[in-house]
């Protein structure tokens, strides 16, 4: 059965689920993946996103997202001020193109050394969200529980059993990968929170490339 948030979507600042807290929710996961507030933002818009996004307050809530704020932030509201307060600059991009769905972004963002990094996010209704791809990796992140995001070389590793000698249960897991033993991408989510230790110890691994860890938005 569908919950009540699930029809009219969580409580947030803002007209419509979808293009204003999904849209904060975007931005606040693609500040967590970038690890900080980025000094330059180019946000490509795509679908009804790209024409509807100043009227519905998305332009709003995607700066609010990169600035850290929750959906029921009312800073959301002057997410513009705050940004040039934090002197953070930010570009919006409509594009024409068909991606397969109607409400995505595309996030470059950039920091004071000019490192680029690339996040795609779709928001999917009721205020929920799923990140499909980073720098180029499919993957599906929702941000709906603990997630660990591994990017790896396509070969055997110590992961999983890091997580059971720490006693941690795996929800889901899936692996993206660009080809056989080439470079992969395991998205794990887990019933509680992994501790630094073991996200450490995965980082040390043969083969483990980075780790990246997210708690639910």
């Amino acid at each position: 059965m569908n919950s009540i948030f699930d029809i009219i979507g969580p409580v947030m600042i803002g007209p419509s689920s979808s293009h204003t807290a999904g849209a904060a929710r975007l931005g606040k996961m693609a500040r967590c993946i970038f690890r900080s507030t980025p000094k330059k933002v180019d946000l490509t818009l795509y679908g009804s996103f790209a024409k509807t996004y100043k009227g519905h307050g998305t332009d709003r809530a995607l700066v609010g997202g990169l600035l850290g704020y929750k959906e029921d932030d009312t800073n959301i509201r002057i997410a513009h001020d705050l940004a040039q307060k934090e002197g953070m600059e930010y570009t919006f991009i409509e594009s024409p193109l068909d991606v397969g769905h109607p409400n995505v972004v595309r996030f470059d963002m950039y920091d004071d050394h000019n490192r680029h990094m690339t996040v795609i996010g779709r928001s999917l209704g009721g205020g929920q969200i799923m990140i499909t791809e980073v720098d180029g990796n499919d993957m599906s992140i929702t941000g709906d529980e603990f997630t660990l995001v591994v990017f790896h070389e396509d070969r055997p590793s110590l992961i999983s059993q890091a997580l059971s000698e720490s006693d941690i249960n795996i929800a889901t897991m899936r692996v993206f990968r660009k080809g056989k033993h080439k470079d992969a991408v395991m998205v794990i989510t887990t019933d509680t929170v992994v501790n630094p230790i073991t996200v450490q110890f995965m980082r040390e691994c043969p083969g483990i490339q980075d780790v990246m860890t997210f708690e639910a938005l």
